[in-house]
């Protein structure tokens, strides 16, 4: 049986070989990324806050770089289609996205129509209060996802993939910015895919 570490640094390295191969999304996610560590910050003074910056940029901008910039087609260095690396993916694959991101949009129509939640929280007096309370439900929505999906792989994997899919969550904004720094350099000098996929995937393999 695989070790935490062991585990934790295999997740990491399919979803950066699988869905990170577009220098454009490496730069949004080191902007994401960026962001998330500021959020992680900003939870102790405002998490409201936090909530807001996390989802309004550090979630937009990540989900964009994988909707809009990443290739879908065959996979020729990993050898593997599209299809069979959304089924294989541990976390949430673009479908699940889809609908957490689509929970996410309509949710301040709820809070708007129902202003204290159904008796769950007082109403909101003013703008400034209604964007509070947005962000706090923002929050519970983040954290309700997480954990959502980590129980769902105790019962789809075991305990320990559940456990080090939250800790690669937790961390990846960390780790992302490790990766992806020098993204922008690259794509300054006109690199759209990352080439060195071939370099890591032998290496890894070796």
């Amino acid at each position: 049986m695989r070790t935490f570490s062991e585990e934790l640094a295999i997740q990491r390295w399919d979803d950066h070989r699988y869905y990170h191969h577009s220098r454009i999304n490496q730069c949004l996610h080191l902007l994401s990324a960026t962001c998330f560590v500021i959020a992680y910050g900003l939870l102790f003074v405002d998490p409201a806050a936090a909530a807001l910056l996390a989802w309004l940029v550090s979630m937009t901008s990540r989900q964009a770089g994988h909707f809009f910039f990443e290739p879908k087609g065959y996979d020729h260095v990993n050898q593997a289609t599209h299809e069979h690396k959304e089924e294989i993916k541990v976390g949430y694959n673009l479908r699940r996205k889809v609908v957490l991101m689509a929970i996410w949009a309509i949710s301040p129509a709820l809070l708007w129509i129902q202003p204290d939640l159904f008796g769950l929280i007082e109403p909101a007096v003013g703008l400034a209060g209604f964007v509070h309370d947005v962000g706090l439900m923002w929050l519970a929505l983040g954290v309700g996802g997480l954990l959502f999906r980590t129980m769902h792989l105790f019962f789809i994997k075991d305990v320990q993939s559940g456990l080090v899919w939250a800790t690669k969550i937790i961390t990846d904004p960390f780790h992302d910015i490790k990766l992806y720094a020098k993204a922008p350099l690259y794509l300054l000098r006109g690199e759209l895919i990352d080439p060195r996929r071939d370099h890591d995937v032998s290496h890894q393999q070796s």
